[in-house]
């Protein structure tokens, strides 16, 4: 069995996998990680490999705790990846969107994908059908929205994601929601048409903890999946197992 963990800016998400199929998720906060993460391998004491994507601060303890238990794997730019890099300067691209890449491109051969991970930001990552990865961007996320407004201004409140019940906001908060959520359905949007201008036959996976949120509110069609970064490490921890 193998434990993929993905360390994030803000949460620590974990999966356990038996070959291609996800047995269980788990979700930690900084402080929680390492005694979930011990309840894991207690209750699933057969997890032998693991595989870890860091983004946010290495936690010390936590990767001990892992290497005690397991054989870890590590991402890194030295990993063996199912794409060419193409970026410009491809030791700054972040590891989590090189996982993501190498998910879209393990679990859909031969297409133009489009990643698109809603969490602390949004990220877009784009591989064509001879998969090269290509770049994408990179922009605030949903609740870095909010923030933003409320820090760099003297009256504006701190809000939380709410779906505004309609484009014109007629207050202070139905105007700020609406500018934080409908600007960025209209930034998501106009970034898939973008992109489809140019590749008709485009996949576009929407992830991320605000996927499910924005999902059904997009007029493209995407295939929304909160698990795509988790489900993206054991394909590649799967890959490299091949290609070692």
């Amino acid at each position: 069995m193998l434990l993929a963990v993905d360390i994030g800016n803000t949460k620590i998400k974990a999966a356990v996998f038996e070959g291609p199929v996800l047995q269980s998720r788990f979700s930690f906060g900084r402080d929680e990680a390492v005694a979930g993460v011990q309840k894991i391998f207690s209750d699933l004491p057969k997890i032998s490999q693991s595989i870890l994507s860091v983004v946010g601060k290495e936690q010390d303890e936590l990767f001990l705790l892992i290497r005690k238990y397991t054989k870890v794997t590590a991402v890194s730019h030295g990993l063996a990846f199912p794409f060419i890099n193409k970026y410009a300067t491809p030791h700054t691209l972040g590891i989590d969107r090189m996982v993501l890449a190498a998910g879209a491109v393990l679990q859909y051969p031969a297409q133009n994908r489009l990643v698109i991970d809603a969490g602390t930001c949004i990220t877009y990552d784009f591989t064509d059908a001879a998969d090269n990865y290509l770049g994408g961007a990179i922009s605030p996320g949903l609740q870095l929205r909010y923030d933003a407004m409320h820090t760099f201004t003297a009256k504006l409140p701190l809000l939380y994601p709410e779906m505004p019940e309609k484009y014109v906001g007629n207050s202070t908060a139905g105007s700020m929601h609406a500018g934080a959520v409908y600007g960025l359905l209209h930034e998501i949007d106009g970034f898939i048409n973008a992109y489809l201008q140019d590749y008709q036959q485009l996949t576009v996976i929407l992830t991320g903890g605000d996927a499910d949120f924005l999902a059904k509110r997009l007029k493209n069609t995407i295939f929304a999946n909160s698990n795509f970064l988790l489900e993206s490490l054991n394909h590649l921890y799967l890959y490299t197992i091949k290609h070692k």
